[in-house]
C-alpha cells in the first residue's frame, strides 16, 4: 500500500512540475520568440505574474528526484549513468536560468550585462524543458543499451535521435502554450491579452507539427507509440479528455474567460501524461535488450518505502497549505496593485 502512495506522489510531482514549472519555462520561451521591441512588456508581465513563485516550482522536481533516489535506486542509478549527458545539460540549464533571472531583475546597475542575462535566461528556458522531454522520451524508447561496449552507443546515440528530440521540441511548445494562456489572464488590456493568445496559437501549431514528427520518428524506430496511446481503454479515454480539454481551453478564451481556460489547459496536460504513462506501467525504463525497470519490482526495501511514504504524507500537510497560501497572497497583491493603477 505504501509503495503505491510513493508512486502517486512521484506521478503528481511530475505533473505539477510540468504545469507550474512548464508555465515558468514557457515565459522565457515566449520571450525568446518575441521581437526585441516587444520584450519589455512581456518581461514585466511575466515577472509580475510568475516571478514571485518561480523558485517554488522547482520543489516538485526536487521531490520527484528524491523519490526516485530513495525509493527506486536502481532506476536512479541506471538513468543517471546512461543519460548523464542530457541530465547534466538540463541541470546546467536550471542553474543558468535561475542565476540569470535573479541578476536581470535585481542587479541595480543596468548596463550591457543585462543583455547577457537576458540571453542566458531565454536560451536556458528553451534548453531545460527540451532536455527534460528528451530524457523522458529516451527512458521509454527502448534505446538504452546497458550492454554497449563503446561510448557513443552507451551514452549518446540512445538519446540523440529523432524521437527524443521531437518529444523535447513538443515539450518546449507545450510549455510556451501554457505560459501564453496563463499570462493572457494576467494583463488588463485587450491588446496585450490578444498578443498572448496569438502566441498560444503559434505554440499550439508548432506542438501539432512536432507531434506529427514524433509519431513518424516513433514508427521509423519501431516504438509502438500509436498502440500505447490508442491501444487500451484508459489511454483512449485520456486522449478524448485531452482533445476535449484543448477545445474547451480555446472556447473559454474566446468567451473572454481566460482564467478559466487555465483549468482546461492543465486538464489537457494531465490527460496526456496519463495516456503516455499508463500503457507501460509499472515499467518506467525500457531497455534495448528487451528488459525493463519496474517501479514495483525495483523498489527499495519495504522499510525504506514505508519511511519515505510517511515523510511524504507528513510533508504534504505542511507544504501544500503553505504553497496555496503563497500563490493566494501574491495573487491578492497583484490585484491590489492593478486596482491602484
Amino acid at each position: 500500500m505504501m509503495l503505491y502512495i510513493v508512486i502517486a506522489f512521484l506521478w503528481w510531482s511530475i505533473l505539477l512540475y510540468l504545469l507550474m514549472g512548464g508555465a515558468d519555462y514557457g515565459a522565457g520561451i515566449l520571450e525568446l520568440l518575441t521581437r526585441e521591441g516587444n520584450r519589455a512588456g512581456l518581461k514585466k508581465t511575466a515577472y509580475r505574474a510568475i516571478g514571485p513563485i518561480w523558485e517554488a516550482n522547482h520543489m516538485w522536481l526536487i521531490i520527484a528526484v528524491v523519490i526516485i533516489f530513495v525509493g527506486f535506486p536502481d532506476v536512479y542509478s541506471l538513468v543517471s549513468v546512461h543519460l548523464h549527458i542530457p541530465l547534466t545539460i538540463m541541470l546546467m540549464g536550471i542553474i543558468a536560468r535561475g542565476t540569470a533571472f535573479t541578476f536581470r531583475n535585481y542587479d541595480a546597475v543596468h548596463d550591457s550585462w543585462h543583455r547577457l542575462y537576458d540571453r542566458i535566461y531565454m536560451y536556458s528556458s528553451f534548453i531545460t524543458p527540451m532536455f527534460l522531454g528528451i530524457i523522458a522520451a529516451t527512458a521509454i524508447s527502448g534505446r538504452i543499451d546497458t550492454d554497449a561496449t563503446d561510448f557513443p552507443s552507451g551514452y549518446i546515440l540512445n538519446w540523440f535521435n529523432w524521437f527524443p528530440l521531437s518529444v523535447g521540441l513538443f515539450t518546449v511548445c507545450l510549455c510556451g502554450s501554457l505560459a501564453a494562456i496563463f499570462l493572457a489572464g494576467e494583463v488588463p488590456g485587450s491588446d496585450e491579452k490578444w498578443r498572448f493568445i496569438r502566441k498560444a496559437k503559434q505554440m499550439n501549431g508548432l506542438a501539432t507539427l512536432f507531434m506529427v514528427l514524433l509519431f513518424v520518428s516513433a514508427s521509423l524506430q519501431g516504438i509502438p507509440l500509436f498502440r500505447w496511446l490508442f491501444g487500451n481503454v484508459i489511454s483512449l479515454i485520456a486522449d478524448v479528455i485531452a482533445a476535449a480539454s484543448l477545445a474547451m481551453t480555446w472556447y473559454m478564451i474566446y468567451q473572454s474567460r481566460v482564467k478559466t481556460s487555465r483549468f482546461y489547459a492543465g486538464l489537457m496536460v494531465m490527460s496526456l501524461l496519463i495516456s503516455v504513462s499508463y500503457p507501460h506501467f509499472p515499467n518506467i525504463v525500457l531497455l534495448k535488450n528487451g528488459g525493463s525497470l519496474s517501479i514495483l519490482d525495483h523498489a527499495a526495501p519495504s522499510a525504506t518505502i514505508n519511511a519515505l511514504g510517511i515523510a511524504l504524507l507528513a510533508g504534504s500537510v505542511f507544504i501544500l497549505p503553505a504553497l496555496v497560501y503563497l500563490i493566494w497572497s501574491f495573487a491578492k497583491k497583484r490585484s491590489v496593485v492593478d486596482e491602484d493603477h
